[in-house]
């Protein structure tokens, strides 16, 4: 789960993380006011959207008196701004952050991920901030400082000063930067983030080490834990079929194909979309229906394949262990029946109870195309789409 630039400040202020000060604003009016309120005389107006690349983009502004703030606000809200991580189609701006001014002196790069490959958080760090983090890796990998989390100990006090020096922050602002880090590794570990990017960390004209910007995403998995963070989920920002599937527990992502796919299992699911697109179609969707599927969540699986308007076909590809044939079958007959089904459907059943499932299909009455394997299903359904 995403949250905002100034949702994710809030939550490291709470560590002890050092972040401007700043207010939300809906309105244009609420934006003037905020600045009045800080009264600065700079203020920066910023489009708070679940996107990197927003300066670019045009949705960051600085200001140097009300009159700019009630403009750039004006401009701003409502905006569709389309950056590398929205996609062409944008994101609408609904909310502004309205934070003071900051007396730059340098800009740094400071993030927290789990390595896939270790199984630890590492500490990343760069010299180059302000910067796509995946630049800096592309052309001067070498400025990429890293530190492995030992997680039965933690992030370690050296660790985080080697990092401060390797980096080249100033020397007399090195202890500032350690317990910043260690502070961020803590909210990091406490609310149980996938990810914790400060870009840029900045050292001031004042001596201050500080968070200009701030993206926490968190794990889906622990917000059961986590009900404040939970409040702070904004569903303007996520798509309408994610969230009609997070009501029923299934794993699923739309994607700007037009073959919908029903899979059990992410592996499968991940290999099935390779298929359709080795034999020349494009996947709508990952949707992975789990092991313990019941009928009523394959059927809703399926309206929500069906509410994409770029579905022009579907391919169901069940290889039934936990998961049971007869049930995939059951909860997709129920579900082309409700729904009027008349577009292409092919189904490949293989595993537990894969005879029933496919009595089932067969019964049914409907134009379903069966599969004799995952090869066979996928030019199935792209020679009907096309």
């Amino acid at each position: 789960m995403n949250i905002h630039e100034y949702q994710g400040k809030e939550v490291l202020r709470q560590y002890g993380v050092a972040v401007p000060r700043g207010k939300v604003a809906f309105t244009v009016d609420e934006a003037v006011k905020a600045a009045e309120e800080l009264g600065t005389s700079v203020s920066v107006v910023k489009a708070q959207i679940h996107a990197g690349g927003r300066g670019k983009a045009g949705g960051v502004k600085v200001a140097k008196n009300l009159d700019e703030v009630r403009q750039y606000a004006s401009d701003i809200l409502g905006k569709v701004l389309v950056t590398h991580q929205t996609g062409p189609e944008g994101k609408e701006v609904k909310r502004l952050l309205i934070e003071e001014g900051c007396d730059i002196k340098k800009e740094y790069y400071v993030g927290l991920v789990v390595d896939r490959g270790t199984g630890r958080v590492v500490l990343m760090a760069s010299e180059e901030g302000g910067t796509e983090i995946e630049e800096v890796a592309a052309h001067s990998p070498e400025k990429i400082i890293k530190e492995v989390v030992d997680p039965a100990i933690g992030l370690q006090t050296f660790q985080a000063r080697r990092i401060a020096y390797a980096i080249n922050i100033p020397n007399e602002l090195v202890n500032k930067a350690a317990k910043f880090m260690l502070s961020l590794y803590q909210a990091f570990v406490d609310k149980d983030c996938s990810i914790a990017e400060i870009n840029p960390l900045v050292v001031t004209g004042g001596g201050d080490v500080m968070a200009l910007d701030a993206k926490l995403n968190f794990d889906s998995n622990a917000l059961f834990r986590h009900k404040d963070i939970l409040e702070l989920r904004d569903l303007d920002e996520e798509d309408d079929k994610e969230i009609q599937a997070s009501k029923y527990d299934l794993s699923y992502i739309a994607l700007d194909g037009n073959i919908g796919c029903m899979v059990n299992g992410a592996g499968l699911a991940m290999a099935t979309m390779d298929i359709i697109k080795y034999f020349g179609g494009e996947p709508a969707n990952f949707l992975d229906v789990g092991g313990g599927a019941t009928k009523e969540k394959v059927t809703e699986a399926f309206k929500i394949i069906l509410s994409d308007a770029n579905v022009k076909g579907i391919f169901v590809n069940i290889f039934g262990g936990i998961m049971k044939c007869d049930i995939i079958a059951e909860g997709v007959v129920a579900a082309a029946r409700e729904l009027g089904l008349d577009k292409p459907l092919v189904v490949r059943l293989e595993g537990t109870n894969v005879k029933l499932g496919k009595e089932i299909l067969n019964n049914s009455g409907l134009n379903i195309v069966a599969a004799d394997s995952m090869s066979d299903g996928a030019q199935k359904i792209v020679a009907l789409v096309k």
